[in-house]
């Protein structure tokens, strides 16, 4: 992988830009996301477009949308980007990606579900980290939506950990009982399956991965594990590392059904194969992780995932 194009470390504070990439956010919940910033101390300013309605379920035009971010990039006051939301979309905008205004203005970029699309494009070609965390709505905008710790941490390039206090547990552990360390790399499972035969294919080789998703039922789950296998997108990953897997249940079936499905579709990988991290789709505290960077997963009953990179130049 590329060198990493890290950004300025930032703090609460700075100016932060609000943009929608992808679906058209609930005014609402934005405008109580914002408030939540600001308290935070931030100062979040929303695009010209982050509230649009359509065309169909984009929250704005392609050009509307990739203007919104292009802008909030070309802007030195802004230090911090969040999207307000996923959805769908942010696939449409990479092709029309400024790499050289993203490269001469580098920032933290704040999404997950969809705009893991926009995060893998901006890794794998310019090497700029992902901040995989809180979104405006569906996290600032509720109480205890936001995992504070681990936000605030990798924006000021602080090393930190997550474990079994933000949900984390061992399925399986390695042949070897040491730590496995590797680039942390990933996001939502649906986004990185779709990116597969693209210009923007993952590169997962040799990484630690992170996988996550939501109200995927287990068979679906088992069909995209069995397509990253089949991609020989598992090939040399050290270590992988799932979500909380929200509603990711089949009617009438055991609530832990998606833990043996996992087990089941990756009997053939080595690696430790960790649980339930709350980043992402989450039912609280919305954990942040740099993504781009090394990391290590130590094993055991009480795993951890430990930073050992900042993402940001400090």
């Amino acid at each position: 992988m590329t060198e990493l194009l890290k950004p300025p470390s930032a703090a609460v504070g700075v100016k932060a830009a609000v943009i929608s990439p992808a679906s058209t956010p609930e005014q609402a919940r934005v405008e109580r996301g914002m408030e939540a910033l600001e308290q935070l101390g931030f100062e979040p300013v929303a695009a010209r477009h982050a509230l649009t309605r359509g065309p169909l379920y984009f929250a704005g035009t392609e050009e509307q949308r990739l203007k919104d971010l292009n802008d909030a990039l070309a802007d030195d006051a802004v230090r911090v980007v969040f999207a307000t939301r996923g959805g769908y979309g942010s696939n449409y905008l990479l092709e029309g990606l400024d790499l050289d205004l993203v490269a001469a203005h580098p920032k933290p970029i704040f999404g997950y579900s969809d705009l893991t699309a926009v995060q893998v494009a901006l890794l794998d070609t310019l090497g700029l980290p992902s901040f995989y965390g809180p979104m405006v709505s569906p996290d600032f905008a509720r109480e205890n939506g936001v995992h504070l710790s681990s936000l605030l941490a990798a924006l000021a390039g602080e090393p930190y950990t997550v474990g079994n206090r933000e949900g984390m547990k061992l399925l399986r552990a390695s042949h070897e009982a040491r730590p496995v360390r590797g680039t942390l790399y990933g996001g939502c499972l649906s986004i990185l399956v779709s990116l597969l035969g693209t210009a923007w294919e993952p590169q997962t080789e040799g990484k630690l991965l992170f996988l996550e998703d939501v109200s995927a039922k287990p068979y679906q789950v088992d069909r995209m594990l069995w397509q990253l296998l089949q991609a020989g997108k598992l090939d040399g990953v050290k270590g992988i590392v799932f979500g909380e897997m929200l509603d990711c249940v089949s009617p009438g079936a055991k609530p832990d059904l998606i833990e043996d499905v996992i087990l089941q579709a990756l009997a053939e990988f080595d690696g430790p194969i960790a649980f339930g991290l709350r980043s992402g789709h989450v039912s609280e505290g919305n954990v942040t992780l740099t993504l781009g960077v090394e990391a290590e997963l130590t094993s055991g009953l009480e795993p951890q995932l430990r930073m050992l990179e900042a993402a940001v130049e400090r």
